[in-house]
């Protein structure tokens, strides 16, 4: 196991704590750049994971939901 900085695993302990619903509102509609969305930083395996192995991705529920402006 690795040992990441605190203000790392920090992130990591927020992403971990996410509904389905805000993984999949992140997803969609975060800014280019988030650091969630990385691929050199630890986070993006730990949503990417939680997304859609832990969750099973988007449910149509949820991709109308936030298709509603």
């Amino acid at each position: 196991m690795i040992t990441l900085p605190p203000e790392q695993q920090a992130i990591i302990d927020k992403i971990n704590q996410m509904s389905h619903y805000d993984m999949c509102d992140l997803w969609r509609n975060a800014p280019a750049g988030h650091p969630y969305f990385n691929a050199d930083l630890p986070y993006f395996e730990v949503f990417e994971n939680r997304l859609y192995k832990h969750f099973g991705g988007f449910t149509p529920e949820i991709s109308k939901k936030l298709n509603i402006t």
